[in-house]
């Protein structure tokens, strides 16, 4: 037989194979539905079909001016020429995003004809929806810890982010999307590639720095207290040099504006804490509680739910080759800490608007399904996250709504510290391991 014949042989024998596969999973769709190894299939499904729900729901439902045109107008104010930050504005306010945002909205900007195609703009932000999926279908891939019918509620069910993505237009997803990317190059073992666009991200919005505890842990896993230096100076830098023509007019004005740590929220707004009265919401004290909260949480997972049983948070200072035991990486290592991280600042925030819901939405299925059924039974972490969404669709916010939110925030919180960390339980040999670095690093 010749070899053009015995190839195509082989040819026809992996075809079958791939159709026996399809057709047999759709024989058990129990299977396909439960398994967290069919992830990819059925996230390919879901994305496709989410082409057609974004389009319907850009030609039928009605576009709602918020922010856009708020961004017009700061961004075609650097355009023109001007990069004193406390001189730009628009008609919601004063720019206070970071010079990432003003370079990826000048962008647009031209695309969109000055920012008057309101229909293009939101096939633009479509396609980012889109990429955002894929990106977060990615780490589920090979996380491994999620059933796959869980997709369903994340890609089709929340009306809520399909309105933030297409409907509004804001720069949360663009900052979420970038995240996603930087997330999948840690996962690759790009730290440095991971790092610059985490900074990017952060230079979009700077919600994006509720995660910085968990990278800070990561890399000292990865690298120790020295060899993470490099990493957390291309953050440093990437900054900089997209803040350069801001920070060489006025760098008071640039700072103040871009990183207001003390910005006031408006209570009208707020989703999480329409339970209190509007004067506790203002006050000062309640702000302090909440970031004496939020740095408790944070010491005691760094102490107690991050590390490995028997490993101490000390030891990450040290070069990984002289640790004893070994802090190796997991992908669901990376991500746990990654997405724990980044909640426990989302339920601490001193308040949450709708587009906010962004900032950890697609991360909820993770965190309600690491650490197996111990805590939760999967009807339970079903039912969480109806409650979310329904307390995230409700406008304007009630005290009801917002009990509601907290109460399953807290159940996550809980749900997360009595659970075993996925690294220690589930391991699988199909999971991928950064390995610690020996002399080569990147």
């Amino acid at each position: 037989m010749s070899p053009v014949g015995g190839g195509r042989k082989r040819g026809t024998c992996g075809c079958r194979s791939v159709g026996d596969t399809v057709r047999g999973l759709w024989r058990n769709k129990q299977q396909l539905l439960l398994d967290p190894q069919h992830t990819a299939l059925l996230g390919a499904f879901l994305c496709v079909a989410e082409v057609g729900v974004a389009h319907w729901v850009i030609q039928r439902v009605p576009y709602t001016e918020i922010d856009w045109k708020a961004y017009m107008d700061e961004v075609e104010g650097v355009l023109n020429g001007t990069y004193d930050y406390t001189k730009l504005k628009g008609e919601t306010g004063p720019l206070v995003y970071p010079a990432g945002f003003v370079y990826i909205f000048s962008f647009f900007y031209y695309l969109t004809e000055r920012g008057s195609n309101i229909r293009l703009a939101q096939y633009i932000f479509a396609a980012l929806y889109l990429l955002t999926l894929i990106l977060v279908f990615r780490i589920y891939v090979i996380t491994k810890k999620v059933p796959p019918y869980v997709f369903f509620f994340m890609c089709c069910a929340s009306y809520r982010v399909h309105s933030i993505f297409l409907l509004r237009l804001f720069n949360d997803p663009v900052a979420m999307a970038i995240l996603f990317f930087s997330i999948n190059l840690l996962l690759q073992d790009h730290w440095s590639w991971g790092c610059f666009f985490y900074s990017l991200a952060v230079s979009v919005k700077m919600n994006v720095l509720l995660l910085a505890p968990g990278l800070l842990y990561l890399l000292l896993c990865r690298f120790g207290l020295l060899h993470a230096m490099p990493k957390l100076c291309i953050c440093a830098m990437l900054q900089v040099f997209l803040a350069l023509p801001f920070l060489l007019e006025n760098p008071t004005g640039y700072l103040l504006g871009s990183f207001d740590f003390g910005r006031q929220f408006l209570f009208q707004w707020t989703v999480n804490w329409r339970l209190i009265p509007e004067s506790m919401f203002q006050h000062r004290a309640f702000h302090v509680a909440l970031l004496t909260a939020h740095l408790v949480a944070l010491l005691l997972f760094c102490f107690n739910r991050w590390p490995r049983s028997g490993q101490s948070l000390w030891s990450l200072l040290k070069d990984p080759a002289k640790r004893k035991p070994s802090h190796k990486l997991t992908a669901n290592k990376i991500i746990f800490v990654l997405f724990s991280s980044n909640f426990l600042g989302v339920i601490f925030s001193r308040s949450l608007h709708y587009q906010f819901y962004v900032w950890y939405f697609h991360s909820l299925p993770y965190l309600l399904w690491c650490t197996g059924t111990s805590t939760l039974p999967g009807l339970a972490k079903i039912l969480i996250l109806g409650l979310i969404e329904l307390s995230w669709n409700t406008f304007p916010s009630t005290a009801l709504s917002s009990g509601i939110l907290n109460l399953c925030h807290g159940t996550i919180l809980l749900h997360l510290w009595f659970g075993i960390p996925p690294d220690e339980t589930w391991a699988s040999p199909s999971t991928p391991t950064i390995r610690t670095p020996s002399k080569k690093k990147d």
